[in-house]
């Protein structure tokens, strides 16, 4: 457990504090009667009629993943090797470029928009040029980390066709790698004012047998602005890996076992969440109920509610790929909570049944 706890800290110095102007207002942008940007407002065309995406823009991190059957056994191969070091060699922990990765296609971004390229500049300095020229996608391009892209209107929608990846860069948070055959399609629409809708679509037959991808909405920033969030430091020392939990696992016996299994409710991060703990072969195992395990592959593969092995450090303390689990027990050694330990805190879920 120490040195899963060691791993959380560094995990935590990794990321950075990202961070905006409190207060810094637009001119000449629609508001409402209040002096609030109008968000619902037509969407802002250029001297080409097309619709106009400059601004600052930020969205949460997409929940995207493919389907497990859809993708190669190398890649379901290498991703359980990255997880059994708790994705330390993932790109963004690293202080690298994330290139096409799906969870940072969120964030803060800041589009500058001309009739011959489009450039999206992100917080953590990194950025991409969208060529508008009329160039075709170049079928050999020199691998990168970001990427070689080019744009085309379809209509009011921007269609974006990207390729030249590296084979450093992650299409998932979650160790989902590919080949430098990877194609990814986006598609731009603005819809009004204050909205981007963002449409992402990943194609790499070495890699995946099908297509996948995901969709968002990004907000526009109005009144504010996008500061630096630069990663100072790596995981390169991170400690640790899942079998070295599993080489200090303690013995606990299957009636105490029993006395945690139940389902658990609480909040986590402003979301409800709910854990079922159930007993399979003299181990505790333990799902996310109704939503996408956010820790990675597991056992059942790329899926909601993927069950993970809770590793006993003590009678109640488990470790479970990354997490810690604490039940909390009455006197009769019943759980009454579950504690789970996360580098962002501890968050308490209460035993419903």
């Amino acid at each position: 457990m120490k040195l899963l706890l060691a791993a959380l800290m560094l995990l935590a110095g990794t990321l950075p504090a990202a961070a905006q102007w409190l207060d810094r207002p637009w001119p000449g942008i629609p508001r409402t009667a209040d002096g609030k940007p109008d968000l619902t407002a037509p969407a802002p065309r250029g001297p080409d009629g097309r619709p106009d995406f400059s601004g600052v823009w930020n969205a949460p991190a997409p929940v995207a993943r493919p389907d497990a059957a859809a993708l190669q056994p190398w890649v379901t191969d290498l991703a359980r090797r990255r997880q059994q070091e708790y994705y330390k060699m993932r790109p963004f922990f690293r202080c690298l470029p994330s290139g096409p990765e799906t969870e940072r296609s969120g964030g803060w971004k800041r589009f500058l928009q001309t009739p011959a390229a489009v450039a999206i500049l992100n917080d953590d300095l990194t950025h991409r040029v969208i060529h508008m020229d009329g160039r075709e996608l170049e079928a050999h391009p020199w691998p990168s980390w970001m990427g070689y892209s080019v744009g085309r209107w379809d209509g009011d929608t921007l269609v974006v066709d990207s390729a030249g990846f590296n084979e450093k860069t992650w299409v998932s948070r979650y160790g989902v790698s590919h080949t430098e055959a990877l194609r990814v399609t986006e598609r731009y629409r603005r819809p009004d004012f204050g909205h981007l809708q963002v449409e992402v679509t990943f194609t790499d037959p070495g890699a995946f047998s099908k297509p996948w991808g995901f969709a968002m909405t990004m907000v526009l920033a109005a009144d504010t602005d996008m500061l630096e969030a630069v990663c100072e430091r790596g995981s390169e020392d991170w400690p640790g890996r899942l079998s070295d939990a599993a080489d200090r696992a303690v013995s606990v016996p299957p009636d105490v076992l029993a006395r945690y299994v139940g389902v658990y409710s609480g909040i986590h991060r402003g979301d409800e969440r709910t854990y079922e703990v159930s007993l399979s072969g003299g181990q505790l195992i333990a799902t996310i109920v109704g939503a996408y395990d956010a820790v990675g592959l597991g056992a059942a593969g790329l899926d909601q509610g993927v069950p993970r092995r809770l590793v006993p450090q003590s009678r109640t303390l488990f470790e479970g790929l990354g997490l810690g689990y604490r039940f909390i027990v009455n006197d009769d050694g019943v759980a009454t909570d579950l504690m789970v330990i996360h580098v962002s805190g501890d968050y308490r879920y209460s035993r419903q049944r």
